[in-house]
């Protein structure tokens, strides 16, 4: 399996990377970290990882896109009261929250809220490549900085 890892390295590491900005219990970062200690080229990957995990936020936003109403009266049972309120307030503060869907355990529910909020694909699309772009640079400056 790590062969295949290594042989197909970039492409490995982006579909870690969208499977984990899935609701999947995944992280992308361990891989990086690895492709990079086998002297892959840090431009593509921070290319591969960031655009596979930017995709799979964009699916996380879509669900909630088409799915939110269902999820929002029928899983949380959320009253149109509370979901209009919701929405002044993400209104107020949502879209720069988006730039910490990096983050691990709220980076997903802050994609799926994006999309029952919502937010305009543009916007959206920006403020998680942003973050994401971040994050993976991060990691990257550190694995070239403390070999």
């Amino acid at each position: 399996m790590m062969d295949w890892v290594f042989i197909h390295g970039y492409m490995a590491l982006f579909l870690c990377s969208f499977l984990a900005a899935t609701v999947l219990p995944l992280g992308s970062e361990w891989l990086l970290v690895a492709l990079l200690l086998q002297d892959m080229d840090p431009v593509s990957l921070l290319l591969s990882a960031t655009t596979g995990n930017v995709l799979g936020a964009l699916s996380t936003w879509a669900i909630g896109i088409w799915g939110g109403p269902f999820f929002m009266e029928r899983v949380l049972r959320i009253d149109a009261r509370a979901q209009a309120k919701a929405r002044i307030m993400y209104g107020r503060w949502g879209s720069g929250s988006l730039l910490l869907s990096w983050l691990p355990i709220i980076g997903d529910p802050l994609c799926l809220v994006g999309g029952i909020f919502r937010v305009p694909f543009f916007r959206f699309t920006l403020f998680v490549s942003l973050g994401k772009l971040c994050r993976y640079a991060f990691v990257i400056a550190t694995v070239k900085v403390w070999p």
